[in-house]
């Protein structure tokens, strides 16, 4: 989607503002977005956080500022509402490493087993899957699931290996990852922590193994939000999509927050380009114009609904936990 143009002399937070009483739209936006975004939306939260909220809100228009199958997820449990995304092109790389006729076949080859889904998946995955799970979540609804049921877990398979050495579950991985939490690089985290001896390290479960082997902590990133709200010291290195770190500046201005290092010592190349994609700019022509719009067939939202369902279900006992506990596992 190319950027809007002719906005010159507009006052974009006031159009914002003024479109959002008019439209009785509510802004839900994902600690990933762009500062500017996070500091406009009426809610930030993580993917557990904005399900919730979208399915509460008593809005006529929800304005994702996320990525697509954020805003899909909020027209499954909303289909009266009317669901923008700023950008249809915000994608996610654990969505497209994930196509439901290939995943529909992978469940095949494994019959007797329930698929327990990452929630970064599209819509047709979700109608495939049994139970979704976000990073919040996926441990409590694990425990809900009696050990002797074969699982598959996808897409993800960093979370999904990450889950079965916390917890022994001998799941069946789909090969999934996101390429935001693949860029991390050891070498370069073990210098920044070599830097700062006496910071904590924080980590997301997309992280692969050997990322999180180095974490004193691993959670969503709400959990990575609640983990700084309580350290003692002054200084952590974040490990996940560095926007987030905007949340934790605003809560905490007098303590330091480092984003872990890509290769090139950078923690600048693991933003998130398809989060990127959103701005203000095309946030106010999304709620001038009420498009781009989430569009699904209504066989397909029934069918995913039931998935997200059992999530919703399953994982109440988490509201106020927001991760995944600590980070060290033992076994393979």
């Amino acid at each position: 989607m190319e950027q809007p143009t002719n906005l010159t002399g507009l006052d974009l937070r006031a159009e914002i503002d003024r479109l959002r009483k008019e439209r009785n739209a509510v802004i839900l936006a994902h600690y990933y977005q762009k500062p500017e975004i996070q500091d406009l939306a009426d809610f930030v939260g993580d993917s557990l956080d904005l399900s919730r909220k979208a399915q509460a809100t008593d809005a006529d228009v929800i304005a994702f500022c996320g990525v697509r199958f954020m805003a899909e997820t909020a027209k499954i449990l909303s289909p009266h509402k009317t669901v923008i995304l700023p950008d249809m092109d915000a994608g996610c790389s654990l969505e497209d490493s994930c196509p439901p006729d290939q995943f529909a076949a992978f469940r095949a080859q494994h019959p007797g087993a329930i698929a327990l889904t990452y929630i970064n998946c599209s819509a047709a995955v979700k109608a495939l899957s049994d139970v979704i799970v976000t990073s919040s979540s996926a441990e409590t609804i694990l425990a809900k699931i009696p050990p002797e049921q074969k699982i598959i877990f996808g897409p993800d398979r960093n979370l999904g290996g990450y889950l079965a050495r916390k917890t022994g579950r001998d799941l069946i991985l789909w090969p999934g990852v996101c390429i935001v939490h693949e860029a991390f690089s050891e070498t370069e985290l073990l210098k920044l922590r070599a830097q700062h001896p006496n910071a904590p390290i924080v980590a997301h479960p997309e992280c692969p193994a050997v990322i999180l082997d180095h974490a004193d902590y691993v959670g969503s990133t709400r959990g990575i939000l609640e983990y700084a709200m309580a350290m003692p010291g002054d200084t952590l290195i974040v490990a996940t999509e560095p926007h987030i770190i905007h949340q934790m500046e605003k809560a905490l201005p007098g303590k330091t927050f480092i984003g872990a290092p890509g290769a090139d010592g950078n923690c600048n190349c693991n933003i998130c380009p398809y989060m990127a994609l959103n701005t203000i700019e095309k946030l106010y022509v999304a709620l001038r114009d009420l498009t781009p719009r989430i569009e699904m067939d209504e066989g397909l939202r029934v069918r995913a609904k039931k998935s997200l369902d059992a999530m919703l279900e399953m994982a109440s006992t988490t509201v106020g936990q927001g991760d995944l506990g600590p980070a060290k596992v033992t076994g393979d």
